[in-house]
């Protein structure tokens, strides 16, 4: 009864921008909005007073006097910065977003409900902290606080977000928080096993196989009875749907590094620690930063708005953060349906029925005929609802069917506590070692590489998440009925974990961190090895020069843009008749820096595109393909690319001096042959010079006749885009960019781009921590705290991080006081 009369104020009208207003309106109207960030403010439901320091660069640090004021005041004051972004996060999860966004989100909305987690719910909260149902209840009641303060007398109502778009924000509920969309984005393989599929259906498993980059080395093994015909990944393509601006892709963008080094390799002999997670370019930042004291609780870093806690960074004792760690945590079953009853499919002792439920989902205006799906009843009584069946085997949801057949999802995320990030509330408080590795044990989603140091001087790594244990691959579809079942999870114990390593240093960047002959068929996929080799080179050749290593170095390195994929390159052609081509000798002579003003970078990028190109092209003319495998070859990484292109002359990327190459395995060979001809060599070279040929006339047609134009920045920028700039008068007031960029997928500042050489992902958070003194720690968000056009964080931190550039992130009192520029109390 509490959260409705908070809530009644709320049915009030909200003002509704209208339609043609202005981008000098919109502006306006936008700082007219903003929320009240100075002076004192009632929050009902708050025990005692908390005050709120924001320093010069937007991050709040929250003082309280018990845990429940804490985590109030923190819902309070992200729903302050970032509501209308935390309301389509929230809605997102519900599948909630059709009833405010129109139609076209009806389909995303649908697979959320399939995806939702309908488990033990006290199993599920207590997964992540004993506490866990206590916090967000709080955190969850500070921001219903906020909202239902926006509609007190004297308030200026709903953020300019709300106005434009029509709509105003609901209450939360602790459950709001137990998100499970971000989650299924981040744990692997439902899209490959489609694409791995297709393959197979098309070529037949062997040389279905050497299309992709198995780590180990496997081949596609397709169960028996297994029929693949008519697979494709586009089958789901509804899972993430088409909006960037608010979907979760396909796959999650790789490009995360991190690293913990010891205080013997440091300048000030304590530990230090560095983490940059990367995601998909957004606006607003998909991290929110704060620093939360109360008693038992002083944790400053980095997490998301929706979410209580700090996902990474420190406390009093220890520093950590984390990469992917891509375990496959998703399989796929293929369930033969019952030609009698499409609803019942088979298993081992007969036809099951499906699972069935009915759920009502709002549309905000009427659906169209073309809008409808064939499993969709209109509410006669209320047209903007629908109601649609959502069906569930034994192994999970039901993503697609065609009545004689149906794929089936089992994922980890219908397991208890597999909400992303909020078992950082258990790593908030760990003090030692052990105390962090208890708290590993209950982080199961998105899995990781969570990195670690502590005031001790001690250093460590342990990979985290659940790693279902299971007989086959996991590469492809299986059957529903034929004993393909998890047996259980890897013990987190079993996971790769490190403790104070000789060598002083730790680093992870999305690659394959098991050994070879592990036990387990965890993962098969993983990151290029270039960003991992350069940051391990870089600390053994500053171990060498006996240099010690210090805050700009960490720096120098989470921003460093050489390309080790580059110099491969260089090394190649070194080998062919190119290096006696004149118009070659500067790219010859290029440092593999792939600078915004680069030339050579700006060739590089295109040749090796063309390239793509040009071995997709010949795979589909020798081998028959469909478009989808020659689309593969356009996603080859330079690995991948290098490996085909060195063997017809194994020895192409090899020094003088080096021992000989091994000889081609057969399937290399196969492969050099079915792509090349019976005289390989010539034809590779010829395919080299043709491609140069071509990336040349792609860089005039893109950046005109005058060569000292083509610049790798020309071509590679950045742009940030919100949810709602497709409203007339917005895109001026919310979107910012484009700006340069430097850098690719393979650098370790990873920018890794769309097919327009757009980036599209990068470092949506940096992070290094300097364990002598809390205070010297650098940090950076993009493009700014808040959400809210019209402040002054909006994008404020763009500048730093487009520059490679830092702010500390303070956390003594003192040094708090000093930078402060808002205060604001929060009273009972």
């Amino acid at each position: 009864m509490k959260r409705v009369l908070l809530f009644a104020c709320l049915l009030l009208p909200i003002p509704i921008l209208a339609q043609d207003s202005t981008p000098k309106d919109l502006a306006a109207a936008a700082h007219k909005a903003l929320a009240v960030i100075s002076g004192k403010l009632n929050a009902k439901g708050l025990e005692k007073p908390v005050e709120v320091l924001r320093d010069r660069w937007g991050v709040a640090h929250i003082y309280a006097q018990n845990q429940h004021d804490l985590f109030f005041a923190q819902g309070f004051v992200a729903a302050q910065d970032r509501l209308f972004q935390m309301e389509l996060w929230k809605r997102a999860g519900q599948g909630r977003l059709a009833e405010v966004l129109g139609p076209a989100f009806l389909a995303r909305d649908v697979n959320a409900r399939l995806l939702r987690y309908r488990g033990d719910m006290k199993a599920e909260y207590e997964s992540y902290a004993p506490d866990t149902l206590a916090i967000l209840t709080a955190f969850t009641d500070g921001i219903n606080a906020y909202i239902a303060s926006l509609a007190n007398s004297g308030s200026h109502g709903l953020p300019v977000e709300f106005q434009l778009a029509g709509f105003s924000p609901d209450p939360w509920h602790p459950e709001d928080c137990l998100n499970r969309m971000a989650a299924f984005s981040m744990t692997g393989n439902a899209f490959s096993e489609l694409e791995h599929a297709q393959a197979v259906s098309l070529m037949g498993a062997d040389k279905a196989s050497l299309l992709f980059q198995f780590d180990p080395e496997v081949t596609l093994d397709p169960a028996p009875g297994a029929d693949f015909e008519g697979l494709a990944s586009s089958l789901l393509q509804n899972l993430v749907g088409s909006d960037h601006r608010i979907e979760f892709p396909a796959r999650v963008p790789q490009g995360s590094n991190n690293w913990t080094v010891s205080g013997a390799l440091t300048y000030s002999g304590k530990p230090m620690l560095a983490n940059d997670p990367h995601r998909v370019i957004g606006l607003p930042s998909l991290r929110y930063m704060v620093h939360l004291v109360a008693p038992g609780w002083n944790v400053a870093g980095a997490g998301e708005p929706g979410l209580p806690g700090v996902a990474l960074g420190h406390n009093e004792h220890i520093a950590w953060g984390f990469t992917i760690f891509g375990l496959d945590q998703q399989d796929l079953y293929l369930e033969e349906l019952n030609p009698a009853d499409p609803l019942q499919y088979k298993t081992e002792t007969g036809w099951q029925p499906m699972e069935v439920l009915h759920e009502k989902f709002g549309v905000r205006k009427a659906i169209s005929p073309d809008e409808m799906r064939n499993d969709i009843v209109r509410d006669p009584k209320d047209p903007s609802s629908v109601d649609i069946a959502l069906n569930f085997t034994r192994h999970g949801p039901v993503l697609w069917d065609n009545g004689k057949r149906a794929i089936a999802l089992r994922w980890v995320g219908s397991e208890p506590g597999t909400a992303g990030y909020l078992a950082s509330l258990a790593i908030d408080r760990a003090e030692d070692w052990d105390q962090f590795e208890s708290a590993v044990a209950r982080w199961k989603v998105p899995s990781e590489n969570l990195v670690y140091a502590d005031t001790s001087g001690n250093i460590g790594e342990h990979s985290a998440g659940l790693a279902p244990i299971r007989k086959w691959t996991g590469l492809l579809p299986v059957p529903g009925n034929s004993g393909f079942e998890w047996t259980g999870f890897v013990p987190v114990n079993e996971l790769p974990h490190f403790f104070n390593p000789k060598e002083g240093f730790i680093a992870t960047a999305n690659h394959k961190m098991i050994p070879d002959h592990y036990p387990y068929n965890v993962g098969f996929e993983w990151a290029s090895p270039y960003r991992i080799n350069r940051i391990n080179w870089m600390f053994e050749n500053a171990k060498e020069q006996n240099h010690k290593i210090t805050l700009p170095d960490m720096a120098f390195l989470q921003n460093d843009i050489t390309s080790l994929a580059a110099i491969e390159f260089q090394k190649l052609l070194r080998s062919t008749p190119l290096i006696d081509e004149p118009s070659l000798h500067k790219f010859f002579a290029w440092d593999a820096e792939l600078e915004r003003k680069s030339t050579e970078a700006a060739l590089y990028e295109v040749w090796l595109d063309q390239i793509r190109n040009a071995l997709a092209d010949r795979f589909k003319k020798d081998r028959g393909a469909a478009q989808i495998l020659s689309t593969h070859y356009k996603d080859l990484s330079p690995d991948a690319i290098f490996k085909i292109l060195k063997t017809p002359d194994p020895n192409a990327n090899r020094s003088a001096g080096d021992p000989p190459a091994p000889k081609p395995t057969k399937s290399a060979t196969e492969d050099a042959l079915a792509l090349f001809g019976p005289n390989p060599g010539p034809e590779r070279n010829q395919l080299l010079y043709d491609t140069l040929k071509s990336a040349r006339a792609e860089l005039e047609k893109l950046l005109g006749p005058d060569s000292a134009e083509w610049t790798w920045g020309a071509l590679h920028v950045v742009h940030f885009r919100h949810a709602l700039d497709q409203q007339p008068g917005a895109k001026s007031l919310f979107d910012l960019g484009p700006l340069a960029r430097p850098g690719d997928e393979y650098t370790p500042n990873a920018t890794a781009t769309s097919d327009s050489w757009e980036q599209v992902s990068g470092a949506s958070y940096r992070q290094i921590i300097d364990l002598s003194n809390w205070d010297r720690s650098w940090v950076v968000n993009t493009p700014g705290q808040s959400g809210q056009p019209g402040s002054p964080h909006y994008s404020d931190l763009l500048p730093l991080w487009d520059a490679g550039r830092y702010f500390p992130l303070l956390y003594s009192k003192k040094a708090v006081d000093g930078e402060t520029t808002n205060r604001l109390t929060l009273e009972p």
